[in-house]
């Protein structure tokens, strides 16, 4: 059956085309090989799971310190009432089934000279290979009184969980004509869009449940993903509910009082009744204490294969690195995954790594029937850099109506449930 091919059909050609690119020669790798992978997020399971598929002689191990996984995609439909805790949460019962030994402790210690990391409980692994997805870190001190003690009053809720949980009791418990103040942070940090799809959600359940509440965003930019999406969608179904204060405005968040439940920017103090604060983030403190991120904040990786910069035989994915012009998300880490998959399998069998493609695309819903997107491809360029291809890609169109709206949702859904499903069984 032929036809016309839509953007998301393009998209499905080019993520199929961009594995057929990825495909290693069918040669044993070194018999004796072990990789450890750290952290079976988005990037850790994707690595370690097609690492087995595409060289199951090669040893695979993964360490994760949680029993389960809490994705932060769709994190916000349980801060919005449209979801539940165990609707993000999984396990790794197939990650374990495909061969991989699954250790689960925290790793302490990185040695690229020894080329071994050391578990909590003082165990040495040897590897060939290490991957390591640590997510990220809170900078606690980046924003004056913002501390570990504060966040279990004015929660960030960017590692889902039990923060997860404890904002959502927050918003359960105000009561209604009450104020929630939503803190966004400078770039970069996890998933651009997030804090807006937050408000929105945020101020679906006020609609419904508390119509005398609002929601203020106090924004450290002037800009953000999908902006113009995002206020249309606002204006068309939270009508005065949301406030949106930039950075030229005085946004930018630069002290917080837990005790009083207000904040401060350079030119007002907000009080509010549930505050959550999103504040600056940093690479996992694993890669930092092991010297990775080269003294900043960020780990730099050669694009085509996520080796690292600075200690050779290390690959890191996901929300801790710089990856050029590719987005900090779920969806980019799982594919960073695969391509480092493929390029280890490539060297261990002292093959020349193939050259990516990759796509990201991220869908936000403004409302558990109101979904809106943004798609890119990249590639890889000679210096080892990820860059955006032109014309490739796009956002939703600005002027749609509620069906395509639906569709958008159903498709966030989707591609959820498809990647989890890939991930983690």
């Amino acid at each position: 059956m032929t036809g016309p091919i839509n953007r998301r059909d393009t998209l499905r050609l080019a993520g199929a085309a961009a594995l057929t690119g990825l495909l290693v020669r069918p040669s044993w790798a070194q018999a004796s090989a072990k990789v450890v992978v750290i952290g079976a997020g988005y990037g850790g399971a994707a690595c370690a799971r097609y690492l087995r598929r595409i060289a199951p002689e090669i040893e695979v191990t993964l360490v994760e310190q949680n029993s389960s996984f809490v994705t932060c995609p769709f994190s916000n439909t349980v801060l919005g009432g449209i979801g539940d805790m165990t609707d993000i949460t999984f396990g790794f019962d197939a990650l374990a089934a495909d061969g991989i030994t699954l250790i689960t402790a925290r790793a302490e210690g990185i040695d690229p000279a020894s080329r071994t990391v050391t578990l909590a409980d003082g165990t040495t692994l040897s590897y060939d290979r290490l991957v390591v997805s640590p997510g990220i870190d809170i900078k606690y001190g980046a924003i004056d009184g913002y501390d570990e003690a504060a966040a279990e009053i004015m929660p960030h809720a960017w590692k889902a969980g039990p923060q997860t949980a404890l904002l959502r009791a927050q918003l359960e418990a105000m009561d209604d004509g009450g104020t929630v103040i939503i803190a966004a942070p400078g770039n970069p940090y996890r998933c651009p869009p997030g804090p807006y799809e937050r408000a929105s959600l945020i101020a679906g359940y006020l609609a419904a449940s508390k119509p005398k509440s609002k929601v203020i965003i106090l924004d450290a930019k002037d800009t953000f993903s999908k902006q113009a999406l995002f206020t249309a969608a606002w204006e068309e179904l939270y009508p005065g509910m949301i406030e949106w204060v930039s950075f030229a405005d005085g946004g930018e968040v630069t002290a917080v009082d837990p005790a009083g439940m207000t904040v401060e920017t350079l030119f007002d103090s907000y009080g509010g009744d549930v505050i959550n604060i999103i504040p600056p983030q940093r690479a996992g403190s694993l890669v930092i204490a092991a010297g990775l991120s080269n003294g900043g904040d960020w780990c730099e990786v050669d694009g085509g294969t996520f080796e690292s910069r600075v200690a050779p035989g290390i690959h890191l994915l996901g929300d801790a690195i710089m990856s050029g012009d590719m987005p900090k998300s779920g969806f980019s880490a799982s594919a960073q995954g695969r391509v480092c998959a493929y390029a280890i399998a490539a060297l261990l069998r002292d093959q020349a790594p193939p050259s990516p493609s990759m796509i990201n695309t991220c869908y936000s819903l403004v409302a558990a029937d109101y979904g809106i997107a943004v798609s890119d491809v990249f590639r890889v360029d000679a210096t080892g850099a990820i860059k955006k291809v032109d014309g490739a890609g796009g956002v939703s169109p600005l002027a749609a109506d509620r069906a395509f709206r639906q569709d958008e949702a159903n498709y966030a859904r989707g591609q959820y449930q498809s990647l989890t499903a890939d991930l983690f069984g």
